[in-house]
């Protein structure tokens, strides 16, 4: 029997620390994205901001739907928005912010498991290289992490199909 560990890194900046520049415009970003949210059932807005390698930033809202099953992630949204308007242009962030409109919220919210495969995928087709992710709720502390694999650690991509 062969035991491996894999360990999670990930960097903790409180609201008042200075954050790297190109992540709080990506945060803004994405909190313009919440303002395009629609989420009348669960009131629970997201929005995500992609930082592409070009320098342009596409951001975008949850799109919810009776049939729950229909709804559309932010990150999704965005990451689509961006392979559509500028194929073959890496991703190098992705910042995820959260806001609930029955609850100030303090702690940032992770991306839901299909949210997680899609960004795997997308690391994939872009030769491996990492998107870092810059969460944050309505206030509180915001979290950088550095890869997919971090929040998915056995992706499934074409190598299994």
């Amino acid at each position: 029997m062969q035991k491996k560990r894999k360990q999670i890194e990930w960097i903790r900046y409180e609201q008042d620390e200075v954050l790297p520049k190109p992540y709080g415009q990506l945060l803004q970003a994405a909190e313009e994205g919440w303002k395009k949210a629609w989420a009348p059932y669960s009131r629970f807005l997201v929005g995500a901001a992609v930082l592409l390698e070009n320098g342009q930033i596409i951001s975008a809202g949850n799109q919810e739907n009776a049939a729950y099953p229909m709804c559309l992630c932010a990150e999704r949204a965005a990451l689509a928005a961006a392979a559509s308007a500028c194929p073959n242009v890496v991703v190098q962030a992705l910042a995820i912010k959260v806001k609930n409109l029955k609850k100030k919220l303090t702690q940032p919210a992770t991306p839901c498991g299909a949210c997680r495969q899609v960004l795997y995928e997308t690391e994939q087709r872009q030769s491996g290289q990492k998107i870092t992710l810059v969460l944050q709720a309505e206030e509180g502390p915001i979290v950088v992490l550095h890869g997919a694999d971090t929040l998915l650690p056995f992706g499934f991509d074409s190598s299994s199909l």
